[in-house]
């Protein structure tokens, strides 16, 4: 596209620009002023360099291909992570159903499912999948067997969770050996009183450590 010819174009834009202001449906339209200003700079852009226009050599071109690129693969990948949620959450389902939760470690990502099959309970608390979660992160189990992702639970979690599973832990350095079905308390102690029960988490830690 020559310098004339992009002139030519930017005529016209300009033209019915002017028509769609007339007309108070189109003057909404952001389509036609965006069009305006693209052709008011591949004229500005060929007046300075000359020659002719090419969009591959077009800098601002190139850049909103990468954007558009970039958008696309973002949007990809979510949908692909959309799509592990929900299937990990139909699988965390079917053993809630068989009773079988308890018999599998947490992964990468669960705490997204968590939320799903909450969204899927119209917004309930899954005891049940809370109390699996809290034992797991407070027992080092599974996906929690890494710092790094007990760290990062406590940006995914909960409060209570997070407070049930720091009591649990507590209770267990207190008490080796005891069967988590025994500490069922914790949970309604964290549920109810999240706050007091990172307090006694913590009482109990120094206790455990020798601190007053």
């Amino acid at each position: 596209m020559t310098h004339a010819e992009a002139a030519a174009w930017l005529d016209d834009a300009r033209f019915f620009a002017r028509q769609n202001s007339r007309h108070e449906d189109l003057a909404q339209d952001e389509r036609g002023p965006a069009e305006l200003a693209e052709w008011e700079r591949i004229v500005w852009l060929l007046a300075r360099t000359g020659g002719i226009y090419d969009p591959d050599a077009d800098a601002v071109v190139q850049d909103e291909r990468t954007a558009d690129a970039a958008a696309a693969a973002h949007r990809e990948a979510a949908a692909r992570e959309a799509q592990r949620v929900a299937a990990r959450a139909d699988e965390l389902q079917a053993l809630r159903e068989l009773g079988t939760l308890k018999q599998v470690e947490p992964r990468e990502g669960d705490e997204a499912v968590r939320e799903e099959l909450t969204h899927r309970a119209g917004g309930y608390i899954q005891a049940d999948v809370d109390a699996w979660l809290a034992h797991a992160l407070a027992m080092h189990l599974g996906h929690y067997r890494g710092s790094a992702a007990r760290e990062a639970a406590a940006g995914l979690l909960p409060p209570p969770l997070l407070a049930h599973a720091a009591l649990l832990a507590e209770l267990a350095h207190l008490a080796p050996g005891t069967d988590v079905d025994q500490l069922t308390f914790a949970a309604r102690v964290a549920a109810t009183e999240p706050e007091a029960a990172d307090d006694l988490a913590g009482f109990l830690a120094r206790a455990r450590s020798g601190q007053s």
